[in-house]
């Protein structure tokens, strides 16, 4: 995006967050996010449903030969007859499905929703199916009524959306959401009287992703469980390259990871001359997650870009209460929770997951790491990040273990990440990138590979990145492409190169010389520095004669200060 449109995005964000704020008196930030949510879901599948309304209203009347959608005005008696044909036309939901839109009853359009909650309670609204008066109950009724019949229209979300009335916020607060919602350009925005390239998905899917930051921060440790920062999911996603077969995360949060390949299909659509519709009926996507909050807001996530997705029949522990027993997946990606440490149950004890050894009972790093490996296809990969402690930690087998899965010639590429990446917590991380065939060919989305048996790639990162703002640091998209770019020219062998300070391509042996520890560090070694003409002996000279300045100006202070001690009365030795 160019500076205009950040700058239109930013205004944005900050009107909304501000209008979505005055709900913290009444709720705290666990239970109004369902609210605020509840209403950018609807403005956002009622957006898209509308832009697709007045692009077919245009196709229905534009006359040409290669125009199927083609409705001719003389096949009527009159203009009547004629619009009443298009307004029934409008309302197939096949030409909705076809362009990947939302389908949208009408009685959960944003227009429905803002003109009839302008009424006074107890107004009819409409008639019901028997010819009975509808009449408007409460603002939160009108709303839930919408969310009701979307779930009717669209079975996937049968439970999935929060209903507003239970919060009991009056009226005057969600008109005042409605309003706010609603006084926004989000079709052929401008600004600053310039008109921007940003359609009403962009617009809104970007609002969407920073409340869902937003609210994390307002949570803390807790709300951050279902959110991972958008420049790490991206980083993940194109070094993977997940854009054909199935793709799973069983710790799938708010669904980040499967938002961001769908802009990854879209943004290489052109690169690699396919549809992006067409692609997305490539892909089947497949998670699970145990907190019924974050299950329900991956479905929205899913629901409001027009993903098809199995999250399972329910919420659910990914350990004890496996949903896709029999999956095994083309990808495998996750953020699961660092350290888990209350996850074991004696039923795990002899798990058919636990291949490369039982992961200790109090954390569940290597856990996770085997379920995914488990659900992996033999051509298939992975990637999960990790506690940084994964990667060199002895205790309580996690070095058994770790030494099975590299001996196992199964881990491809470690990269180390920098610090202070994710809004819930401090602790270093790391991403671990798995596969069980190194015997090169083409992967699942049929990108060709060479043989790398017995290589294993060290990335270090820790160097990149800029400080967002005092407390949170963030990728640009130059760091994510120089570490992907590494990866794939690694994989594929393009023009791959050692890059000290940076990135390694070592062998199985050299792990084990380092007694199996994964940290890039130990690999990459440091950077070169770059040479400046300055011969060594001239320079320690230099460096010496400093020092002895040094050590001389501080002779001199510590003397003044005796001085100035014994003047005040104090004596020292």
């Amino acid at each position: 995006m160019n500076t205009t449109e950040q700058q239109f995005l930013k205004e944005l964000d900050d009107k909304l967050w501000k209008a979505a704020d005055k709900l913290r008196a009444n709720l705290d930030a666990a239970n109004y996010k369902h609210v605020v949510l509840g209403l950018i879901f609807l403005k956002y599948v009622s957006d898209a449903f509308e832009e697709r309304q007045r692009e077919l209203r245009e196709l229905f009347q534009k006359d040409s030969d290669d125009n199927i959608y083609y409705l001719p005005r003389e096949d009527f008696d009159s203009d009547e007859e004629y619009e009443q044909a298009l307004d029934e036309e409008l309302e197939v939901l096949d030409y909705y499905r076809e362009a990947n839109v939302f389908w949208v009853p009408k009685e959960s359009r944003w227009s429905t929703l803002k003109t009839k909650a302008a009424l006074p309670t107890g107004s009819v609204l409409w008639q019901d199916a028997n010819g009975n008066d509808v009449k408007l109950r409460s603002v939160a009724w009108l709303i839930d009524n919408a969310l009701d019949a979307i779930e009717r229209e669209n079975p996937k979300l049968k439970g999935v959306l929060t209903r507003v009335s239970q919060y009991e916020v009056d009226n005057d607060k969600l008109m005042g959401l409605i309003n706010s919602f609603s006084d926004t350009s989000f079709s052929n925005p401008e600004f600053d009287g310039k008109k921007l390239d940003l359609q009403s998905k962009d617009i809104l899917g970007h609002v969407y992703e920073y409340f869902l930051g937003q609210f994390a921060l307002a949570e803390g440790k807790q709300g951050g469980q279902y959110y991972t920062p958008k420049s790490i999911v991206s980083l993940i996603v194109e070094m993977l390259e997940p854009y054909k077969g199935r793709v799973y995360d069983p710790a799938m949060g708010s669904g980040g990871f499967f938002v961001s390949n769908d802009k990854f299909i879209e943004e290489h659509a052109t690169e690699w001359h396919y549809d992006p519709n067409e692609q997305r009926k490539n892909i089947s996507v497949y998670g699970q997650e145990s907190n019924p909050t974050t299950w329900r807001l991956a479905a929205m996530n899913m629901a409001i870009r027009g993903i098809d997705f199995d999250f399972g029949r329910k919420p659910a522990d990914t350990f004890l209460n496996d949903q896709h027993a029999d999956l095994r997946a083309d990808f495998v990606m996750a953020n699961p929770p660092f350290n888990m440490k209350d996850w074991w149950s004696e039923s795990l004890a002899d798990d058919a997951r636990w291949k490369y050894g039982t992961p200790p009972k109090g954390n569940a790093n290597f856990a996770w790491l085997q379920h995914m490996l488990y659900h992996l296809r033999p051509a298939g990969s992975m990637a999960l990040l990790l506690a940084n402690g994964s990667m060199s930690s002895n205790t309580n087998n996690e070095g058994d273990i770790r030494k099975r899965l590299v001996e196992e010639d199964l881990v491809e590429c470690m990269v180390a990440l920098p610090g202070q990446l994710f809004t819930n917590t401090q602790i270093p991380a790391c991403i671990w990138l798995l596969t069980k065939d190194k015997t090169g060919g083409l992967s699942p989305n049929g990108v060709k590979k060479r043989a790398r048996k017995g290589e294993v790639l060290f990335i270090d990162a820790r160097q990149l990145g800029y400080m967002k703002d005092r407390v949170i640091r963030d990728f640009t998209a130059d760091d994510i492409a120089k570490v992907a770019d590494t990866f794939h020219a690694w994989q594929r062998e393009e023009n791959y190169e050692d890059v000290a300070g940076f990135c390694k391509s070592a062998t199985l042996t050299d792990l084990q010389k380092h007694d199996f520890v994964l940290t890039p560090g130990r690999y990459v070694g440091a950077a070169e520095l770059e040479d400046d003409g300055v011969p060594f002996a001239e320079k320690m000279a230099n460096l010496t004669e400093q020092l002895r300045e040094q050590f001389d100006e501080s002779d001199r202070l510590e003397a003044e200060i005796k001085r100035n001690l014994r003047g005040l009365g104090y004596g020292m030795d």
